[in-house]
């Protein structure tokens, strides 16, 4: 079924002339425009001409004028709709409008719809005798049957031959007759009739109705873009915040006022901050891994030229109050450098050794 249908379907594509031939056909109605549909009596006959007694067409009302009769009409096909388990959502408070785009588009679908079910063919659907059990339905059909004669006997008109004229360019002139006046009372009403309206007029008209449509359509989305950033920025925890009060400037900006100096400053300072902080703590993070890679370079280092290396083992004591003199050993390591002789920290080591020996001895005499 063509419950769901994506927007760029083909369904979407099908002209508005193509739309009203297939409601005038299935329905014998005879409407010009489709916006003509929008008391929602059409839909609900269409899905009555695929699936025949589904819709209690004793409930639809033809004759409706207001909003709130065509919502009862709407309130109908929504039913027909869950009895049928169609998902497609009407958007009733657009329709009734008689907005041209939105009534198009759900006429689109409606007509893929009916496409679907059973190839689109009609089996003895009796499209008046359905019609006046609703409300207005009589009156429906005495307009579309009323509408049908003024378009054949307009097109009748237009279509009779003016007079030819004659091969030289002069009028010929027709042998007087006594009802001169008869024909000049005769010509009279017919040079008053107006002319037929052009349908290439029609047809722009329409166009520009669906264009302004569309432009009223992409305004109702960008304000409710809007209003989102509106709710955001009013929001407690955000509302002190410069950028916040940046963006509130310029949502409020009367016509004429330059916010954008102010708000690029606001903004820029709350940026410069953070990129500040993540400068700093990156040159801190390079800083920790080039001592660290030095400290595994020096120890690398140390132990390739394990041969220079000096350790020396001695004791230290110490003593602390409460408590008696306390030994423990420790090692001086010394590397030889290339420009010293590398001698001094060891003989430093053996003359510190030989003192604490000494003291040593010292203290156990006492």
């Amino acid at each position: 079924m063509a419950t769901k249908i994506g927007m760029m379907d083909s369904a979407y594509f099908v002209g508005r002339s193509e739309i009203l031939a297939w409601i005038n056909s299935t329905l014998q109605l005879n409407l010009s425009k489709v916006e003509e549909a929008c008391s929602g009596a059409v839909h609900c006959q269409l899905m009555d001409s695929v699936h025949p007694g589904a819709v209690p067409m004793h409930k639809v009302n033809f004759d409706a004028k207001s909003e709130y009769e065509m919502i009862q009409n709407y309130k109908v096909l929504q039913d027909v709709f869950n009895k049928l388990k169609i998902t497609k959502h009407i958007e009733v408070s657009k329709l009734v409008k008689g907005r041209p785009l939105d009534n198009l588009e759900f006429m689109q679908w409606l007509k893929k719809y009916c496409d679907s079910v059973n190839g689109g063919h009609l089996h003895n659907y009796h499209a008046l005798e359905r019609r006046e059990a609703c409300k207005g339905g009589k009156e429906a059909t005495k307009r579309a049957a009323a509408t049908q004669q003024s378009a054949k006997s307009s097109s009748s008109s237009s279509s009779v031959a003016p007079r030819p004229s004659s091969s030289n360019g002069t009028r010929r002139h027709d042998p007087p007759s006594s009802n001169t006046g008869s024909h000049h009372s005769s010509k009279a009403p017919s040079s008053k009739q107006s002319k037929p309206v052009s349908p290439a007029y029609d047809e722009k008209i329409t166009e520009l109705k669906l264009y302004i449509d569309s432009l009223e359509k992409e305004r109702d989305f960008y304000f409710s873009k809007l209003r989102d950033v509106e709710i955001l920025c009013q929001n407690p925890d955000s509302e002190n915040l410069p950028l916040v009060g940046s963006i509130k400037r310029i949502l409020y900006a009367a016509d004429g006022e330059d916010v954008g100096a102010a708000a690029e400053t606001q903004n820029l300072s709350p940026i410069d901050e953070g990129s500040e902080e993540r400068r700093s703590s990156g040159i801190e993070s390079q800083k920790r891994k080039l001592i660290a890679n030095l400290d595994e370079m020096d120890n690398k280092k140390r132990q390739e030229d394990g041969s220079n290396v000096v350790v020396v083992e001695t004791t230290e004591q110490r003593s602390s109050a409460g408590k008696g003199p306390e030994q423990r050993k420790i090692e001086v390591v010394h590397q030889s450098h290339p420009k010293t002789s590398g001698g001094v920290l060891v003989g430093a080591a053996a003359a510190v050794e030989s003192t604490l020996e000494s003291a040593k001895q010292v203290i156990s005499k006492k």
